[in-house]
Order: C-alpha cells, then structure tokens, then sequence
C-alpha cells in the first residue's frame, strides 16, 4: 500500500464519519442510528457514508490527472480549432 492511498483512506473515513455523525445520524430515526459496540444498519450507513466519499476521492483524482494530461490550445498534440475565417465564410 503507497502512502497516498494510505492518506486517501485516512481521509475517507475521518470525512465519512463526520459526515454521518454530524449529519445524519441526528435525524434518522433511533433503529437506523448507530449504536457503540454494535453490528447494525448505522454500521452499516456509516460505512456507505466512507466508502463513498473514497469514491469521490478516487475520481477526482482521475480526473484531475486527465484534465492535467490534456495539452492546451495551440500547443503540439492539442485538437485543432475549427474556426472559419471570413473568406472562407462567404464561400
């Protein structure tokens, strides 16, 4: 395990509980909410709630590394522009 998944988990879990604690679980009824020491359905959301900001993690960072990845206009490698110009407008 590389350290920048070991702070990407970190990072999942400490903002996944906050996440359920601090939001949710106030308002969900007494047999959704987690119980201390105990395998239930609050267990359970509290894990979703992780496992899910791990999700947005992950792609985010695809996508930063894609949108770094992709040359910028007028650069080599870059898609060319499909501007017309007026001569060739009036054609």
């Amino acid at each position: 395990m590389t350290k920048r998944r070991w702070i990407e988990y970190s990072i999942a879990v400490l903002v996944g509980n906050a996440i359920y604690f601090w939001v949710l679980h106030p308002g969900l009824p007494p047999a959704l909410q987690n119980q201390p020491y105990r395998f239930d359905a609050g267990l359970a959301i509290d894990f979703l709630c992780c496992v899910l900001v791990y999700v947005a993690i992950r792609l985010g960072g695809r996508h930063a590394r894609r949108w770094n990845a992709s040359p910028a206009a007028g650069e080599p490698g870059a898609p060319e522009s499909r501007a017309v110009s007026a001569p060739e407008r009036r054609r």
